[in-house]
């Protein structure tokens, strides 16, 4: 079975929802490194230059840290 990848589909007035890890490190509350940000750049970008109506989710931490609190 054949991947099908973002390029190949129409994704004019399309709603697409975009999954990125933006588990940054932060220190003092500011990021460190914002690699896993730019990385995902390029995506977000083709999704608007093509007319989508886009989502971006993600969350910060980790979930399971959270619910012990």
């Amino acid at each position: 079975m054949p991947i099908i990848k973002m390029t190949d589909l129409d994704l004019h007035n399309q709603r697409v929802l975009i999954r990125e890890d933006f588990n940054v490190p932060l220190k003092n509350g500011e990021v460190v490194d914002d690699a896993r940000i730019r990385a995902c750049l390029p995506t977000i970008q083709y999704a608007l230059q093509n007319k989508a109506r886009l989502m971006v989710m993600s969350h910060l931490g980790s979930p399971r840290r959270r619910c012990l609190r």
